[in-house]
């Protein structure tokens, strides 16, 4: 929760499979229709008018797919293969600049598994699993098991948005450079330490701007919801069906606004609040992940530490364990220091998901009683993108671009200071780094487009919108008021009474539901709760 900390971060479960892998390798654990109530909530049959003026029938030009058999890279950095399925790749050309609609292009890699009960196939359905930042053609088939009710029916389609992964991604600095910019301190507590902070965050910015400065300017979300319309008019769909988690429901909301004749069957998990300015929106997170741990502090304690045979931390154990490591950072196996920013991140990260709970205790019992931190290390790079080779992909670079080419909110460090004391007050583990996570923008090269999203939708097809009342993310409101501003009769609200980032797969009210919706095109009453 440094200056690097994404705002929104990727798909828990997503965070959880690259976490269960690293963690076990090293020994530390084992449209058109009427809504609600059963009717239909949009077969994809049909036209429609999309709001976009590139032509094409539905509003975006017909560009056929060259489909290719490839070797699919898995979640965990983009290392090893995906077993198990045929995985096919393309590439799909779309304008760098809309504005400019026959100027330069850029690819977006696609990836896609076909549907495997073709008989009764529905369509194509597009996945993004959040960020901004997180790459698809790397997560759909590292979690495409957990979809394997909708992939009967469906071809499930994911890619990598403009400016991540394959899609001229974004990069900023080295990975050595990145090691080192991790290791200073992100929350200074006098002059020396915040002119180390600023000098860190301006050659980010700078190496960003060198290394990337052509696209940058073009990574904003409607230029991506644009780029989402594509995808549907080269899929051959008519309407487009759609599972955004995260980010990703920030996207498919921007999407609906823009294109709202051209929405199918649509499901938003875990959701980005469009109402919420950065520092409203970052305060929300920092409650949210102070209310998530204290909700594992009491399942810890009444399960025992949770299986690890140590004792479980109490909140005044972790406060002190921050501020000890931001005197004196822990030692680790890999020859690295746990920073007390890089500790913060590893605790907030185990968060996402009530099945690495488990890691977060292992972690705190290693630092506090063995004074090492290989595990919370290990917690923190799966949120940095760090691979155990040492090798970064680019989400935290695409998170970034992505956050400031739509932001316009750009902080001072007097802005900071003044809002120091709220965001303390929010939380005593998380407030600090996320108060000066706000300088994220300051400096960035590119001006933002927006104070809040657009995602208005009148005329659109019911949207199903989930939000899960223990995420520490995407805090339970942004549901209930994304479902608001996309307007009467098509934001319909479900709210699950869990824990983690996402209900999909975890909830089995929520899969159930949300597979009736995107299989028969019927959704629940709007308000209807979980279990």
């Amino acid at each position: 929760m440094s200056p690097t900390r994404p705002r929104v971060t990727a798909l828990a479960s997503l965070a959880a499979t690259v976490l269960v892998i690293a963690l076990a390798a090293t020994g530390c654990g084992d449209n058109g229709g009427d809504r609600a109530n059963g009717r239909n909530s949009g077969s994809g049959s049909g036209a429609g008018s999309g709001g976009d003026t590139n032509g094409g029938k539905n509003g975006s030009p017909v560009v056929k797919l060259s489909w290719k058999t490839c070797d699919a890279p898995t979640a965990a950095q983009g290392t090893g293969k995906a077993p198990g399925r045929a995985w096919q790749c393309a590439k799909l050309p779309v304008p760098l600049d809309y504005t400019k609609p026959d100027g330069e292009k850029i690819d977006l890699a696609l990836i896609r598994g076909k549907a495997t009960d073709s008989s009764h196939r529905v369509g194509s359905l597009v996945f993004n699993f959040g960020g901004p930042g997180a790459s698809g053609v790397s997560a759909l088939p590292a979690l495409a098991d957990g979809y394997a009710t909708l992939h009967a029916r469906y071809d499930l389609v994911s890619f990598d948005p403009r400016g991540v992964g394959e899609s001229a991604g974004v990069r900023c600095q080295s990975d050595k450079e990145l090691d080192a910019a991790y290791q200073v301190d992100g929350t200074p507590d006098d002059d020396a330490e915040l002119k180390q902070t600023l000098a860190v965050n301006k050659a980010y910015i700078d190496a960003c701007a060198k290394n990337s400065g052509k696209v940058l300017p073009y990574v904003d979300t409607v230029s991506a919801a644009r780029d989402l319309d594509r995808i549907r008019a080269a899929l051959g769909e008519s309407r487009l069906h759609y599972f955004g988690i995260s980010y990703g429901t920030e996207l498919g909301g921007v999407y609906a606004h823009l294109f709202p004749k051209n929405v199918g069957r649509t499901v938003l998990d875990a959701v980005v609040d469009p109402t919420q300015d950065t520092v409203q929106g970052d305060l929300g997170q920092t409650k949210g992940f102070q209310l998530a741990l204290d909700d594992y502090l009491k399942d810890c304690a009444s399960a025992g530490a949770a299986g690890t045979g140590g004792r479980c931390p109490t909140l005044d154990e972790i406060t002190t364990l921050l501020k000890d490591l931001d005197a004196k950072p822990l030692p680790t196996s890999q020859g690295r220091e746990l920073t007390q920013d890089e500790a913060t991140n590893g605790i907030a990260t185990a968060l996402y998901s009530k099945d690495t709970w488990k890691y977060l205790t292992a972690g705190l019992q290693e630092a506090r009683v063995k004074g090492t931190g290989n595990t919370l290390l290990l917690l923190f790079d799966s949120m940095a993108g760090r691979a155990p080779d040492g090798r970064y992909n680019n989400l935290q670079a695409a998170n970034r671009a992505i956050s400031c080419a739509d932001s316009q909110d750009r902080y001072s460090v007097d802005d900071v200071r003044r809002l120091l004391p709220e965001f303390k007050a929010a939380s005593p583990v998380f407030g600090e780094s996320a108060a000066w996570s706000l300088l994220s923008c300051t400096g960035w090269p590119v001006k933002g487009k927006w104070k809040t999203p657009e995602v208005s939708a009148a005329g659109a097809a019911p949207i199903l919108v989930v939000g899960n009342a223990g995420d520490p993310a995407t805090p339970v409101a942004g549901a209930a008021n994304m479902a608001e501003r996309l307007g009467k009769g098509v934001g319909v609200r479900l709210t699950v009474k869990g824990e983690g980032h996402g209900t999909y797969g975890v909830d089995a009210c929520a899969t159930k539901t949300i597979d009736a919706a995107f299989l028969d095109g019927r959704l629940p009453a709007d308000g209807t709760t979980c279990p």
